[in-house]
């Protein structure tokens, strides 16, 4: 291979598909329509609608009966592409964007990150690839060629002990082919973020300005479920993309300096979080327009005037959730191709290591965001349930357990159940027949608490012989609450928990992580329906059996499996809302 292969996945549809090879999903359940062209950059022509367009079929079969062609030129070329080089005997190498989790003896499983051999793109779906000895089926859609085909399969990073890459390995190739290696990446990251932008510039061009102008198809309130912020993503990475070519060497690519472009912008792509929690309800939202032929046409011809290449919106509303994945990626190959002695080396490094916090800071309000639903479905198994909704104050179940709770002036013990969330402590009472039956008592407010050890023996506040005890103390109203745990263990886990809870308040602090009023209103209002519906207390997955519905008519029904927004590394560590829940009855009414 004389020029080595760019080439990105997008999003896609397709008409048909053959029988002899499997069909399946892309990176989050789209049919596809076309292959995969790739954008170039350059600038559109200001075509707009009328403020009356009129019938949406007739502005619909108008575009389709004329002369005009919107689609993009490349058409499948890529992909003929792609089969002549592996029909020419050249090694075709691909990386992987997410995990592929498969039962199927016919598919080819791997982890994010890994490198596969691609031997058969002639399906638009699937592809047939290799990695060691096993071979399988694999979707198109959850890889991306890699940058440099002209690296050696065992010039790429080799692991050794402890999980890090051998440097005599990592920086062993000649000076010359190094710096080659470098500027491909550079000039990926360059030219991808082009399209990106061009991406970006034809959603809020072509579909929102338009969709503006139809008061009478469109509330505010609709565009944004489906848009969500990607205004501000644009406004932002137009900022983003000046400050890289700015740094971008173009008689000597390779001694560009960029690392220092992501580190400023690191703070600012934390905006990519709220559209990541919002694409589901995109997603749905859209599903629930589509069904109506109106609103088909008029998408089409917003695609069509804005001359964009044949994905539909939903494909198109995708490429932010793909790109904020893409990062590390690209800065993890970059660094792969940078000498420590270059002077981008400590910035690449710094970078990488700061866009993977950015993605997991990603996937932990993701996480946060789907357990409001479990809190308010919590929250609706709770008898005589008094004061504000827990979401209200709280989004996090820290901890969860039984404590015996003392109460003045006569020193009462009683047995209650304790459920700490960030920004407060919830008690309850067990039914003395059914125990699976929480009544709501109280609550404190955490934020006015200070934690308080307690020594086995006499309590001089309460005047009385207590183990394994710790206080809540009111710094405002000099209030006690003295509570005894079963056993020394239980006491330190609770001490542990409550320290626990104060760094979660900080951190979101820190990070500005909140829900908004409407997610909180749905959540409860999603918990009331099933409480009153008296079926168990299950949560739903809409939004999963919505991207993964279809299955691929050859191979078993088993689909791939990945997720979005995690990346090979760092592993994010399991979320223990239902651990620390499970324990406890009420859902299993």
């Amino acid at each position: 291979i004389t020029t080595p292969v760019a080439f990105d996945i997008l999003p896609l549809k397709l008409h048909a598909f053959s029988k002899s090879t499997p069909t399946g999903l892309d990176c989050v359940g789209w049919k596809r329509r076309v292959s995969a062209p790739v954008i170039t950059d350059g600038a559109l022509d200001k075509t707009a609608l009328a403020d009356d367009v009129g019938s949406e079929e007739d502005l619909y079969e108008e575009f389709r009966s004329s002369s005009h062609r919107y689609g993009h030129p490349g058409g499948g070329g890529e992909q003929l592409a792609i089969n002549e080089l592996i029909s020419d005997g050249s090694v075709v190498y691909a990386e992987a964007l997410w995990d592929h989790v498969t039962m199927d003896d016919q598919e080819l499983g791997f982890k994010a990150g890994d490198v596969i051999e691609v031997m058969d793109a002639t399906n638009k779906e699937w592809w047939w690839g290799r990695i060691l000895d096993s071979e399988g089926w694999f979707p198109a859609s959850f890889v991306r060629l890699r940058v440099n085909q002209d690296e050696p399969m065992e010039d790429y990073p080799l692991k050794v002990e402890g999980g890090k890459e051998d440097d005599s390995r990592r920086f062993g190739m000649g000076q010359t082919t190094k710096d080659q290696m470098r500027t491909n990446v550079i000039n990926e990251i360059i030219s991808t973020e082009r399209d990106y932008i061009k991406h970006l510039k034809d959603i809020c061009e072509g579909y929102i300005k338009q969709c503006r102008k139809r008061a009478d198809m469109f509330t505010e309130e609709q565009l944004k479920i489906i848009f969500g912020n990607i205004e501000d993503i644009y406004r932002c990475q137009k900022k983003f993309v000046k400050a890289l070519e700015k740094k971008f060497n173009k008689d000597h690519p390779h001694l560009s300096e960029v690392g220092s472009c992501f580190l400023e912008y690191q703070t600012e792509f934390q905006i990519y979080s709220e559209y990541c929690n919002n694409h589901p309800n995109a997603c749905m939202e859209l599903s629930r327009l589509t069904k109506v032929n109106k609103y088909v046409y008029f998408f089409e011809a917003c695609r069509l005037l804005q001359k964009m290449i044949d994905i539909s919106l939903d494909g198109f509303l995708l490429t932010p959730v793909q790109k904020i994945c893409k990062y590390p990626l690209q800065l993890a190959e970059l660094l792969k191709y940078t000498n420590p002695q270059h002077r981008d080396f400590k910035d690449v490094e710094a970078a990488l290591n700061a866009m993977k916090n950015v993605a997991r800071l990603i996937n932990e309000r993701k996480r946060r965001l789907e357990n409001i639903d479990k809190i308010a479905q919590w929250q609706s198994s709770i008898e005589d349930w008094e004061g504000e909704d827990v979401l209200v104050r709280s989004s996090e179940l820290i901890y969860s357990g039984e404590l015996a709770k003392i109460s003045h002036p006569q020193a009462k013990s009683q047995q209650r159940m304790f459920f700490l969330f960030d920004h407060q402590l919830v008690c309850c009472k067990k039914d003395l027949l059914r125990r699976d039956i929480l009544y709501y008592k109280s609550r404190i407010n955490m934020d006015d608490m200070e934690i308080l050890d307690v020594e086995d023996g006499k309590d001089k506040d309460f005047n009385i012989s207590v183990k394994n005890a710790f206080k809540l103390h009111c710094r405002d109203t000099e209030e006690v609450h003295l509570f005894c745990a079963k056993k020394p263990e239980q006491k330190q886990r609770w001490l542990k928990a409550f320290e626990n809870e104060r760094r979660q308040v900080q951190l979101d602090q820190e990070t500005g992580f909140s829900i908004t009023e409407v997610q909180k209103k749905q959540a409860m209002l999603n918990a009331s329906k099933q409480h009153h519906a008296g079926k168990p207390k299950a949560v739903t997955r809409p939004y999963y059996d919505f991207l993964m519905r279809q299955k691929h008519p050859t191979l078993p029904t088993t689909l791939p499996q990945q997720q979005v927004f995690m990346l090979a590394e760092p592993k994010r560590k399991p979320s223990n809302f239902w651990q620390n829940i499970s324990r406890l009855t009420p859902f299993r009414k």
